[in-house]
């Protein structure tokens, strides 16, 4: 496999490194290196407006939709180059890169023009309805329902974990349209409008002090009849096609992400001297050997021609890497002692460091716990014999 990019790729890169470190030295220098996922929510909404207006926001997408109908590389490289300016992550990534891409793939044409153009500008942001209370990272077991009425889908349950919803202006919802079903049977992808009176957010405090999920109640929520993408009873394939999505060219700025998590522990370890105890500097190089493998299978996971449904190496990338990043955050704390244990001010704000800890302790859990993967890995990916269900 050729892991290197051309020299039209390379001068595609200078392009993006330019503009993107410029907007961080000048208009939006205020947002650079902000690690909380939920602060200055109003920047950060004006910074996603930005990059529309320069079709920046989505260079995948078709230029019809606000896009730049980017090459694989291309979009691998302004990932890459986002994180390397130190931009705090999308506060619509969800739309970006999972609700968008479901339009596209499966929406009608009435359907893109509707959503499409918004969420490339920066004006819609969405957040994911998946997760319930009972139904975590058995999405087939959402218990949410759905029913027809007067032209309109009218929707009545609970979400959990629905990543900045208290910022978002629409959801995508998996909700139980058909009774009786049980199962991925019975399932609808409904998109809906969240500021209405029939849904209430309330938010939820993480360990790291901030609060980017969300408890979502739906109480006779409304959405039109064709906000539904797909057919009735089409919303197991679709969420499927969704979560092939997720691993997808956004990984490749995760890493990068990673990267100056790892850069900032050796840059710590040798200013306070931990970075003579051969412990610590074990632990830092089998850090970087993960973090180098996890960037070889992301390459080799794009190189993968159908991004409609999820491979082998896609269904390992999760547990890889959250359990990775776990390990590099328990690493973390033990190169800073005890300065790590206290925050700075009154305000309960971490460094990034302290941050990485608290936050990682979720990583192995969100989006499908270790255990889940495991079995997805064993039944979808090795096409083992399913574990006996209740």
């Amino acid at each position: 496999m050729k892991l290197g990019f051309s020299a039209a790729d390379e001068a595609f890169r200078a392009e993006c490194a330019d503009w993107l470190q410029g907007q961080m030295a000048g208009e939006f220098a205020d947002i650079k290196g902000v690690t909380q996922l939920t602060a200055m929510p109003e920047r950060r909404r004006e910074w996603e407006q930005h990059l529309g207006e320069h079709r920046w926001g989505c260079i995948g997408w078709p230029v019809q939709w606000g896009g730049r109908d980017a090459t694989l590389a291309q979009q691998v490289i302004f990932a890459e180059e986002y994180a390397r300016a130190g931009i705090p992550g999308r506060i619509n990534h969800i739309g970006i890169e999972l609700a968008g891409p479901t339009i596209l793939t499966f929406g009608t044409d009435e359907q893109k023009r509707r959503f499409l153009p918004d969420i490339a500008a920066g004006r819609t942001i969405f957040c994911q309805g998946f997760s319930e209370p009972g139904a975590g990272s058995d999405l087939a077991s959402v218990r949410t329902k759905g029913v027809l009425e007067n032209g309109e889908w009218v929707v009545n349950g609970q979400k959990i974990w629905t990543s900045l919803a208290h910022i978002s202006d629409w959801i995508f919802v998996v909700t139980r349209t058909q009774e009786g079903t049980a199962g991925p049977k019975g399932l609808s992808f409904l998109m809906m409008e969240l500021d209405q009176p029939g849904i209430e957010v309330r938010p939820i405090r993480q360990i790291n002090g901030d609060a980017e999920f969300n408890e979502t109640f739906f109480t006779d929520a409304r959405c039109p009849q064709d906000s539904l993408i797909g057919a009735p009873g089409d919303g197991w394939r679709i969420a499927m096609g969704l979560l092939a999505f997720e691993r997808g060219v956004s990984t490749l700025g995760q890493q990068m992400g990673f990267r100056h998590e790892f850069d900032a522990i050796v840059a710590a370890a040798k200013a306070n001297g931990k970075a003579g105890d051969p412990v610590i500097r074990q632990r830092i190089a089998k850090a970087k050997i993960g973090l180098d493998l996890m960037r070889y299978g992301a390459l080799r996971m794009l190189s993968n021609t159908d991004h409609s449904a999820i491979d082998g190496a896609a269904l390992t990338y999760k547990i890889q890497w959250a359990s990775w990043r776990r390990t590099l955050g328990e690493l973390a704390m033990d190169v800073l002692g005890q300065a790590g244990e206290v925050a700075a001010g009154d305000a309960y704000e971490w460094d990034m460091l302290p941050n990485l800890y608290l936050f990682s302790r979720a990583d192995t859990i969100y989006g499908g716990t270790n255990q889940i993967q495991r079995n997805l890995i064993a039944e979808r990916g090795l096409s083992l014999p399913r574990e006996p269900r209740g």
